[in-house]
């Protein structure tokens, strides 16, 4: 992933509400609210569908810093794109992982993780936050161009038919059953945010 000083810089100017809350807050410049936003303490929201639960909050997901940004770039009118991506969770990534793996006979829990591109270039505005993981997720089983603000029940379904038509297929997986993933993730989703908290 690339430090998000390789998005073109622009000055903020009254295009909606995002440009208008990061105005509010004597922010001026894209980069200025791509380093705000990357400098929010990592934490899951009480509502990620609201857009703008980080500023009331005060810290971030990838869902939602990425959201945010997303959001921003649309009404400046930078060609910036959010990503869904699926990544492949194990104990390397995520301590503890190892107990969750063994517990459904997984090789690593398919897992989703947000991100920005700009040009190819791939930009993590959560990486370097204390996110639960142990470092930055750099492979990805599966990547989609998805809306800037898309809901939490639409990335859901986005999840279950990419391990439907591309996951589930890889060899590796062969034998496991959608069911036995989803319970993964729920405690692999348990076990990050309790890392979080240590």
């Amino acid at each position: 992933m690339n430090r998000y000083t390789v998005f073109p810089d622009k000055t903020i100017v009254d295009k909606g509400p995002m440009t208008r809350t990061f105005l509010s807050m004597g922010t001026d410049t894209f980069h200025a609210a791509c380093r705000y936003v990357n400098e929010l303490p990592y934490g899951y929201n009480s509502d990620r569908d609201d857009p703008m639960i980080l500023f009331k909050e005060k810290l971030g997901s990838c869902t939602t810093k990425h959201a945010v940004i997303a959001t921003l770039a649309s009404e400046l009118e930078i060609a910036i794109d959010k990503h869904i991506g699926i990544y492949a969770m194990t104990e390397a990534l995520v301590t503890g992982t190892r107990k969750i793996l063994e517990r459904y006979h997984l090789p690593y829990v398919p897992k989703v993780h947000c991100f920005l591109v700009f040009e190819k270039q791939r930009v993590d505005l959560s990486e370097g936050n204390q996110n639960g993981k142990n470092g930055p997720i750099d492979e990805f089983l599966y990547t989609v161009v998805v809306a800037p603000l898309i809901s939490a029940k639409d990335e859901y379904l986005l999840f279950r038919k990419a391990l439907s038509n591309h996951i589930l297929r890889r060899r590796e997986l062969e034998n496991a059953e959608i069911r036995t993933i989803l319970k993964a993730r729920e405690e692999g989703l348990a076990l990050l945010k309790a890392n979080i908290q240590n």
